[in-house]
C-alpha cells in the first residue's frame, strides 16, 4: 500500500512538473509572438510615415519651373502601389513569406522611385533654398534611416521565435498538442540595404560631370 502510494505520488509530482513546464514554454511562445506582432506593427508605422511624407514631398519639388514629370509620375504611382498593398496587410502577413515579399517589393518601389527623384532635384539648385523641402528631406531621411533599423529589429524578434520553435522538445509539443504557432517570415536584404538612402543637400555645388554618373548609375 505505502508502495502504491509512493508511486502515485511520483507520478502526481511529475504530472504537476510537466504541465507547470508546458504552461511556462506556452506562454514564452505567446510573449514572444506578441513582440513580433509589435514589432511588426512598429515597421508598418515607420513606412506609413514616409508614405505620409511623399504628397508634402511631390507638391514642394512641383514648385521647381519644368520639373521633370515622368520622374514625379513614378513617385505617385509607387506610393499608390504601396497604399494598396497596406491597406490589405494584417498580422497574418508576417506567418506568409510570399505576402511579406510582396509588400517588400512594393516598398523598395517607393525607395527606388525616391531615390531616382533625389537625382533629379540636384538639377534644380532653386530648390536648396526653399526651407519646406530642406524640411522634407530631413524628415525623408530620418525615416530612410529608422526603417532600416526596425526591419532588422523585426527580423531578430522573428528569429529568436522561430528558433524557440524548432527548438526540441519545444517543437515536439507543438506537434503533438497542436499549439496554433507559425514560423515568422523574413525581411530579405537588399544589396547596399545596410546603408540608408544618402541625401545630398548640396545640390548646386555638386560638379555636372559627378551628376551626369549619379544619372546613369542604374537604381537597385
Amino acid at each position: 500500500m505505502a508502495k502504491t502510494l509512493g508511486c502515485l505520488a511520483v507520478i502526481g509530482v511529475v504530472i504537476v512538473g510537466l504541465v507547470v513546464y508546458l504552461t511556462g514554454e506556452y506562454n514564452g511562445l505567446v510573449r514572444q509572438q506578441q513582440a513580433v506582432e509589435a514589432q511588426w506593427a512598429q515597421v508598418e508605422n515607420v513606412y506609413q510615415r514616409r508614405a505620409d511624407l511623399v504628397p508634402n514631398l511631390v507638391s514642394t519639388v512641383k514648385g521647381a519651373a519644368n520639373f521633370e514629370q515622368e520622374t514625379l509620375t513614378q513617385v505617385v504611382q509607387a506610393r499608390s502601389r504601396v497604399g494598396q498593398i497596406s491597406a490589405q496587410a494584417t498580422q497574418a502577413m508576417i506567418n506568409d513569406p510570399k505576402q511579406l515579399a510582396q509588400y517588400e517589393a512594393a516598398q523598395n518601389q517607393l525607395s527606388s522611385a525616391l531615390s531616382r527623384l533625389l537625382v533629379v532635384v540636384e538639377r534644380y539648385p532653386e530648390l536648396k533654398s526653399v526651407a519646406a523641402f530642406q524640411d522634407l528631406m530631413t524628415q525623408l531621411e530620418g525615416t530612410e534611416n529608422r526603417i532600416a533599423v526596425e526591419r532588422r529589429r523585426f527580423n531578430e524578434v522573428a528569429r529568436d521565435f522561430n528558433t524557440r520553435l524548432k527548438r526540441v522538445p519545444t517543437s515536439w509539443f507543438i506537434s503533438i498538442l497542436h499549439w496554433n504557432f507559425q514560423e515568422k517570415a523574413y525581411f530579405q536584404a537588399q544589396a547596399g540595404a545596410e546603408q540608408a538612402p544618402k541625401v545630398n543637400f548640396d545640390f548646386g555645388n555638386a560638379p555636372p560631370q559627378q551628376n551626369q554618373q549619379q544619372e546613369q548609375q542604374p537604381v537597385q
